[in-house]
């Protein structure tokens, strides 16, 4: 059994003894109505409001999607949110509480008298009542049971396909499911190596949280089991009905004359699986070590070991003493820092590492994107194709493509009572989870016996409100990110005892030469109406070790190892199911310590953020390991065990972890902010890019003058998140040292002289990307926009490339990309995702320009870079770079892609609800915004 678990029980063993004489007392089977429960008081009173664009609705019939195929007509419902959504870029300047809901939706509980647009009883102990405005379900149950039936039929309702989707994604079967294209490939090729499961290590992960996390744990898997019910009960009987999405009749599944096919039924261990996807996206953290080690072994080839070490730590910025924190007020959480010796680290030899193949045995067009379209019956012409891209674009979900490796986004501003106009705490807050058509997660209210909450929760694991409010509080989370995955280097043996290689399929385990697991999926397609991917198979193989999934060979110190990836949540992939619970029980969570120990029984890396009428409130969960003394977790360390987590038990992936106080966590600050930063002193970053200018930036600067002139209301808090959501990082923070070093001396060329001042007239503006005009389509700046989308990444190289040579610049680049435009491709979420300005060179470029122009500089750059850190030189580099950005024409900014053509800024810019099914949405302006959004002020509680 975990240390985390056993502390929770000690803790809450009167809450748990609670529900053991309520919440089970009846059979789960129970579909019997009970009593009507008593009314629900809404303690928001009209003061609570969210968003989720495109629209409620994400299922559409074979008709509906041919309609908007032909027509360009939508399902009600499919995008009613959207325009709300866009209109804040240009409504937020007259922003007041009382039009808020020009923007947003009321987020009151229940439906309104005279709202109601239908009522569905599933069950006769429940209802689904959906209102006129937006077409949210309205969950209400008199029994448990009854009222997660009716939450899984409502997902059924609304996202039955995308289920299936991402059930097939976390399984790894996504190219036999829904057809070979390119992106198919690559999108199960990156998920399904981070949780690669058999079917019984699914179904022990189900017995694990019935077994081990007492009755809250019975609990929650018959709360699971009612809710994939519900799931099968709709797909049953929209199947018979003939009104199932149509993606299965133009994927093959299907026919759409006979209706002879089959949707398969979901099962518990789905929902695991869909966990896994979900967590793997937004609530990892750590990993890269490997990387991070090239780089090191790249500063200290240039430099020598010790000056190489220096250089390379003061680019990894594990501890930078200028990062903006979300607990600002001292308070420190020492947690995985460098060691003053570090013990154990395995740093491969200089050209040793190659990449564990996954891919074998490819057929046909595995591999490419050769096309073999069918003969479509003419009907279904106009759908035909839909998915020859892939469901979701390569690198559109956050967690594939080539940024996979970074994982955050989300943002939240909450300010303290004391500093508001009500003498309440104001939140807004909300995940950032990229667009998509239907949206990844489904907005709802479910009330029920001992579940009473409004909000979201990711399609398929929809049991409980993950992020959303209650009956007097309300909650929401960002990506932490914290360091919860490391990367272990096992020694390779063979068992006759013969010399090992680098292939070897054996190693070393606390002594014993045991052999790697072999885990496999073999996926075959062929050609379908919506993807025309020629036929084709490959399988997929991983190995499994004690130490975790192997994704490296090299050797180390001349002898062949394995380096393997090690994340406590692996084979916990649902375990949070519990914290989940508590944040829905009101019974439960009554003020902000009692929110804290339930976001603790989250597993996953995230911030999470609360405001009840009283305090506002945080604290960072997951499940962070206790490492041996001095192993440097930024580096490979030697799979030995000295160096394991402390009390590491590989059969169940369990060891100790840090208790409840050490994680980051805080009540009553004067006002938070979190958009993927550093959490607090000490909370040593997991990875690059936590320095002196983050986007965190754009928040704490508004915040902390919204909270020193005090009286802030909704709207104003809104209309700082509203401003920094169109504000490009790079003017508001970047070019102003950028001016000063450029403005040192004079600008005699007329033509630069003309650019800079271009670039002046933006920065005195704002430094924001928005329209001229509604619809206009053009930014105000569009010229200074442009000529800084093509400076800064020659800007970067022409700063930092020629005192770090090459080799450590590419190395490091490799670690962080240079820039992270809106019109980025190569992002967490690719291009039109609307997130931006997370992961760049921004704080290298500050610390550096400052250092030239003689500011004080706390946790410096270990060398000075622009102009070897002579001022002259600097701006010469500057100059020339400038110089060749500003002749770059927009076509060349701004290449084109399937939604563009090249030099269309704004809607390179543009956010882009990737469409998941067949119903596609109109772009829209870009704001670097969450996706769904809270804006709450409670007057009033319990």
């Amino acid at each position: 059994m975990p240390p985390r678990t056993v502390k929770f029980r000690a803790a809450t063993v009167a809450a748990v003894l609670a529900l053991g004489t309520t919440l089970l007392a009846a059979s789960p089977q129970s579909g019997a109505a009970a009593a009507e429960p008593a009314p629900v008081t809404d303690y928001c009173q009209g003061q609570c409001d969210d968003i989720l664009p495109p629209g409620e609705n994400g299922n559409a019939t074979l008709v509906d999607i041919l309609g908007n195929k032909a027509f360009g007509t939508h399902p009600a419902h499919s995008d009613d949110q959207l325009d709300r959504y866009n209109g804040l870029v240009a409504g937020h300047a007259g922003l007041t509480d009382q039009k808020l809901t020009d923007f947003f939706n009321d987020a009151s509980f229940g439906v309104a008298k005279g709202q109601v647009e239908s009522v569905t009883s599933p069950r006769d102990d429940v209802t689904i009542t959906r209102d006129k405005a937006s077409g949210v379900p309205h969950i209400k149950g008199t029994t448990r049971y009854g009222t997660e039936f009716g939450a899984g039929f409502a997902a059924g309702q609304d996202r039955l396909w995308l289920m299936d989707l991402f059930r097939h994604i976390g399984r790894g079967e996504l190219t036999s499911f829904a057809g070979g294209a390119l992106a198919n490939q690559g999108l199960e090729q990156q998920f399904w190596p981070q949780a690669p499961y058999t079917e019984a290590d699914l179904e022990a992960q189900v017995e694990y949280i019935r077994t081990h996390e007492g009755a809250r744990g019975e609990q929650a898997m018959a709360d699971a089991q009612a809710y994939v019910d519900g799931i099968n009960a709709y797909r049953e009987k929209s199947k018979k009905g003939r009104y199932f999405p149509g993606e299965y009749v133009l994927t093959g599944k299907i026919d759409a004359i006979t209706n002879i096919g089959e949707i398969q039924p979901f099962r518990l261990t789905d929902l695991i699986s869909i966990a896994s996807v979900v967590g793997g996206q937004f609530g990892g953290g750590g990993g890269g070590e490997v990387q991070a080690a090239l780089s090191l072994l790249s500063a200290q080839q240039k430099y020598g070991v010790a000056e190489g070490t220096k250089v390379w730590e003061s680019f990894r910025q594990r501890e930078d003493p200028e990062a903006v924190l979300t607990i600002h007020d001292g308070t420190s959480f020492p947690y995985a820092g460098r060691p003053a010796t570090a013990r154990g680290t395995a740093l491969p030899d200089a050209g040793s590492v190659t990449a564990e193949a996954l891919i074998h045995d490819r057929t046909g067009s595995a591999g490419t994107d050769r096309k073999a379209p069918v003969k479509a019956p003419a009907a279904l012409r106009k759908a035909q194709g839909i998915y020859d891209d892939g469901v979701a674009p390569e690198g559109s979900l956050p967690g594939s493509g080539s940024g996979a490796q970074k994982r955050g986004m989300s943002n939240a501003l909450l300010v303290s009572g004391k500093h508001t106009a009500g003498g309440n705490p104001i939140a807004v807050f909300g995940p950032q989870t990229g667009y998509f058509a239907p949206q990844l997660m489904m907005l709802q209210e479910i009330q029920g016996p001992g579940i009473s909450a409004r909000g979201v929760s990711f399609a398929g694991v929809g049991m409980y409100i993950q992020m959303g409010r209650g009956q007097d509080y309300a909650w929401s989370a960002t990506s932490a990110g914290q360091d919860i995955t490391d990367t272990y280097a096992i020694d390779l043996c063979e068992p006759d005892g013969a010399a090992p290689t680098k292939d070897s399929t054996h190693y070393l385990y606390r002594g014993t030469c045991t052999a790697m697991e072999t885990l496999e999926r073999t996926n075959s397609w062929k050609p379908t109406v919506a993807d025309s991917t020629a036929k084709g198979s490959y399988r997929m193989q991983v190995r499994r070790t004690n130490y975790g999934i192997v994704t490296h060979r090299a050797t180390v110190g001349g002898k062949p190892v394995a380096y393997t990836s090690l994340r406590t949540t692996y084979r916990h992939e649902a375990d949070s199911i519990i914290g989940f619970q508590m944040l829905n029980d009101p019974a439960y969570v009554k003020d902000a310590a009692s929110f804290q120990r339930a976001a603790s029984n989250i597993d996953y890396a995230f911030n999470w953020f609360y405001a009840d009428s009283r305090t506002a409130a945080y604290y960072n969960s997951g499940m962070n390991p206790v490492r041996a003394a001095g192993v440097d977790p930024a580096l490979p360390v030697k799979a030995e065990r000295a160096y394991e987590w402390q009390g590491y038990d590989p059969a169940a992936n369990t060891a100790a972890y840090t208790p409840f106080a050490e994680h980051p966590h805080s009540s009553g600050q004067d006002y938070y902010v979190s958009w993927n930063n550093k959490q607090a002193k000490g909370y040593a970053a997991a990875g690059f890019g936590l320095g002196a200018v983050h986007r965190a930036d754009l928040l704490d600067d508004r915040v902390a003058k919204l909270v020193e002139e005090g009286g802030v209301t909704r709207a104003s808090l809104t209309r700082a998140m509203a401003q920094a959501a169109v504000t490009d990082l790079r003017g508001e923070q970047l070019l102003p040292e950028l001016l000063k070093v450029i403005r040192s001396r004079p600008v005699t060329d007329p033509e630069l002289n003309s650019v800079v001042q271009q670039l002046e007239s933006w920065r005195a503006a704002g430094s924001q990307r928005r329209e001229s005009s509604p619809g206009s389509h053009a930014y105000t700046y569009a010229d200074a926009v442009r000529i800084m989308d093509a400076w800064w990444p020659k800007l970067v190289e022409a700063e930092f490339r020629p005192g770090l040579g090459d080799g450590l610049y590419e190395a490091l680049t490799a670690d962080l990309a240079t820039d992270e435009s809106p019109a980025a491709s190569h992002g967490p979420s690719g291009a039109h995702s609307g997130s931006a300005f997370q992961y760049g060179w921004w704080g290298f470029v500050d610390k550096d320009l400052r250092r030239v122009l003689g500011q004080p500089v706390k946790g410096p750059l270990a060398k000075a870079y622009c102009g070897n850190g002579d001022l002259a030189g600097c701006r010469d580099a500057l100059l020339s770079s400038l110089k060749q950005a500003a002749a770059e024409p927009a076509a060349e900014v701004y290449p084109g892609d399937d939604n563009c053509k090249a030099g269309e800024q704004w809607c390179s810019d543009a956010i882009v609800h990737r469409p998941l099914g067949g119903i596609a949405q109109k772009s829209v302006h870009w704001q670097n915004r969450p996706t769904y959004q809270q804006v709450v002020e409670f007057p009033a509680h319990r």
